[in-house]
C-alpha cells in the first residue's frame, strides 16, 4: 500500500474540526485506500474498532441503502454512546438524496464525517446549498510519479520508470501487475465503468459510440486549443452529425467525472481571463495510451499532460497564458504567487531553444519562470528563467 502522504496529511490536519472531509477523485485514484490509511492512523492514536464505521456503497453489503434515511437510520444505530465516531461514506453519491444524510449526521457533535465520489457533482447541488461553508474537499488525482516511483525502491533508473509510468499510467493498482496486457485489461474495466456507470447511466445518453468519438477527438487533441464548434465540425467531416449543445453535454459529463480537466486561457498583460480557447488534459495517461496507442509526435503534449496534473497535485489553480501573441504553456497561482512553466521534449536544436524561451521573456514581472525539458541535461539558467529535466522536476517536492 503505497502511503499517499501530501493528502493523508490533510486529513489528519482537519481531523475533529467541524467540517465534512470530502474526498473527489476519478474511480481507482485510491479515495478508499486513502480511508484505510486514515483509519490505520486513527487506531495508532488510541481510536476504538466500534468508534469507526466504515460503508462502501458501490459494495453489495449495502444494498438495502435505497433512500437517504436507511442510510442515516443504520449510522445512527451504530452510535451508542457519547465517545467521538468516526463515519467514513464511500461514493456516497449512490444514494439519492445522499446530502440530508450527510446533513443531519453533520450536526452529530459527536461525528466526524468523512465521504468520498466520483463525480463533481456532488458538490455542485444541494449539498454545497445545504453544507456552504461546512466542508472541505480534498481534490485526489492517481499517483504522481514521484509516489510511482516510491513503489519501485530498488530500481533508480528513474528515465526508465518514467517511460513505464507514460504507458502502464498512474493508477496505483497497476503497480500490482507484472504484463503489459494485464494493464490494458484492467485499464479496460475502469474506462468502462466510468462511460458506463458514471456518465451513460447518470445522463443516459443515447449513443455511447458518439459519446467514444468526442473521447478519442479529446485524448488525440491533449494540450491543443480545442471548441465545441472544432469538434462538431471534425464529427459532421467524419460523417456524423453532432450538435454543439450535445459535445458541450459530453464535455460536462467528461470532466465531472474527472476523466478530463479543463485549463481556461488567461491574457498575462490584460489581466484577465479569456473566453475562448480552453484546452484538456486526461487524468491518467495510461487511459491515453491504452485507447490510442503511442504517436511519437505526441510525445511533447504526453509531457506537457503530466505537468498540468502535476501543478494541481502541488496546489495551484492552472490556466494557460496569453501574452501578445504568444502562448505560456502554464500559468500556476496559489496564495503565494504565481508561476509560469514552459513545457518542450526537447530544446537541444537551438532555434527550439530560442522559440520556447520567447514567452517567458515576455514577462516582465519577477515570478519564477521555468521550462521544462525532456533532455536530461542539468539545470540550467537563461536570464532568469530556469530550464529543468522534467524528471528531476518532478521528483524534487
Amino acid at each position: 500500500m503505497i502511503s499517499r502522504n501530501e493528502y493523508l496529511e490533510k486529513l489528519k490536519h482537519f481531523k475533529d474540526k467541524e467540517l465534512i472531509k470530502v474526498i473527489t477523485g476519478i474511480r481507482r485514484c485510491g479515495k478508499s485506500t486513502l480511508l484505510e490509511l486514515f483509519i490505520d492512523y486513527l487506531r495508532s492514536i488510541g481510536v476504538e474498532q466500534d468508534q469507526i464505521i466504515q460503508i462502501n456503497l458501490e459494495d453489495p453489503t449495502y444494498h438495502e441503502f435505497t433512500d437517504y434515511l436507511k442510510l442515516y437510520d443504520y449510522v445512527l444505530a451504530k452510535v451508542t454512546s457519547d465517545k467521538k465516531y468516526y463515519v467514513f461514506i464511500d461514493e456516497v453519491q449512490v444514494i439519492p438524496q445522499f446530502q440530508k444524510a450527510c446533513d443531519g449526521l453533520y450536526i452529530k457533535k459527536n461525528i466526524d464525517l468523512y465521504i468520498t465520489g466520483s463525480n463533481a457533482s456532488l458538490l455542485s447541488g444541494e449539498l454545497a446549498t445545504l453544507l456552504s461553508g461546512r466542508y472541505i474537499e480534498i481534490k485526489m488525482l492517481p499517483l504522481s510519479f514521484k509516489e510511482f516511483v516510491s513503489a519501485h525502491e530498488s530500481m533508480d533508473n528513474y528515465d526508465r520508470l518514467f517511460q513505464k509510468y507514460l504507458s502502464w499510467g498512474s493508477f496505483p493498482y497497476v503497480l500490482s501487475f507484472d504484463e503489459i496486457d494485464d494493464v490494458e485489461q484492467y485499464l479496460r474495466g475502469i474506462y468502462d465503468s466510468i462511460i458506463l456507470k458514471d456518465i451513460m447511466a447518470r445522463k443516459k445518453f443515447p449513443d455511447m459510440l458518439m459519446l467514444q468519438s468526442v473521447i478519442n477527438f479529446m485524448l488525440d487533441n491533449i494540450g491543443n486549443l480545442t471548441s465545441t464548434n472544432k469538434i462538431a465540425d471534425t464529427m459532421t467531416s467524419n460523417g456524423r452529425s453532432l450538435s454543439v449543445h450535445t459535445i458541450e453535454n459530453y464535455i460536462s459529463a467528461l470532466l465531472e467525472s474527472f476523466i478530463f480537466y479543463r485549463a481556461t486561457r488567461y491574457d498575462i498583460k490584460g489581466k484577465q481571463y479569456l473566453k475562448t480557447g480552453d484546452k484538456y488534459y486526461v487524468a491518467d495517461p495510461g487511459l491515453r495510451y491504452f485507447l490510442l496507442g503511442q504517436k511519437q509526435s505526441d510525445n511533447g503534449r504526453v509531457l506537457e499532460n503530466v505537468v498540468y496534473l502535476e501543478l494541481l497535485r502541488r496546489g495551484y489553480d492552472v490556466y494557460i497564458g496569453k501574452v501578445d501573441e504568444y502562448e505560456i504553456d502554464f500559468v500556476a497561482v496559489n496564495s503565494k504567487g504565481i508561476e509560469y512553466y514552459q513545457v518542450c521534449e526537447t530544446v537541444k536544436e537551438k532555434d527550439t531553444l530560442v522559440r520556447e524561451l520567447k514567452p517567458l521573456e515576455m514577462i516582465k514581472d519577477h515570478y519564477l519562470k521555468v521550462l521544462l525539458v525532456g533532455d536530461i541535461v542539468p539545470e540550467t539558467s537563461y536570464n532568469g528563467i530556469r530550464q529543468k529535466n522534467i524528471v528531476d522536476w518532478l521528483l524534487e517536492k
